[in-house]
């Protein structure tokens, strides 16, 4: 397996933010491309994203490979990269070499570790609200919720999106469909903020944002760039009674 990048900013910016959900990953690698898809170690959110073949300068792989990957270890080596660094990866044995080259080369192994559990897939819903939007008016509305909730709830109809969260003070964001775009019947689900605080960084990816969801069921949240993905799924936030 040897695959090369030529800019590695994209993947060094999605391992960084799906490190602060999981900490152990299974990097597939087939003919298609690289992917993850992983679930938290509170089951709440899982998340996926993918680098299709075509996105690499080198893309030669004999097999099908399962890299078994400490997350913080990787997101300390590709923080080496600079502006011109290219990025190449190989299995070597038991351990996955990264060798970063610009003004020198350098390179670094990783031990390669086993992670227990079957592979997962992304979960193929049918959603009742979807909703496309500015990714960085996204990132506002999140930020503006956390300051006085650690919830918030989504309100969609034809013609209205509407996010909004309470405790002794409120915030409250709407948007019509001159705004966004709003595909929708009438939806309403609520969301812990702390997942949603670490999903909008996928904003660093992708200039817009795909949100779907139907009356208290899990979310989807789709950033994507040319052919690069970077997908979470969030469990809604069941208030006791």
């Amino acid at each position: 397996m040897l695959l090369k990048l030529e800019s590695p900013k994209i993947f060094s910016d999605i391992v960084a933010i799906i490190s602060e959900l999981v900490n152990d990953v299974r990097i597939k690698v087939t003919k298609e491309g690289m992917s993850v898809t992983a679930v938290d170690p509170a089951n709440v959110a899982m998340v996926h994203f993918k680098l299709p073949a075509d996105l690499f300068s080198t893309f030669d792989i004999e097999k099908d490979e399962i890299l078994g990957i400490s997350l913080e270890n990787l997101r300390a080596v590709l923080r080496r990269c600079g502006l011109g660094s290219s990025l190449t990866m190989q299995r070597i044995d038991n351990q996955f070499q990264l060798t970063i080259q610009d003004k020198i080369k350098r390179d670094f192994m990783l031990a390669l570790i086993d992670i227990e559990g079957d592979d997962k897939e992304m979960p193929s819903w049918e959603f009742k609200s979807v909703i496309k939007m500015d990714s960085g008016a996204f990132v506002e509305v999140v930020e503006d919720c956390l300051i006085v909730s650690d919830a918030c709830t989504f309100r969609a109809e034809p013609n209205k999106f509407i996010v909004e969260a309470s405790g002794l003070n409120s915030a409250r964001a709407e948007f019509s469909s001159e705004d966004v775009q709003i595909h929708s019947d009438f939806s309403t689900a609520r969301f812990s903020l702390e997942y949603l605080n670490k999903f909008v960084k996928g904003a660093k990816i992708s200039s817009n944002v795909s949100i779907n969801f139907s009356d208290n069921h899990p979310m989807r949240i789709d950033f994507s760039t040319g052919n690069v993905m970077l997908s979470f799924v969030l469990a809604p936030r069941i208030e006791q009674e």
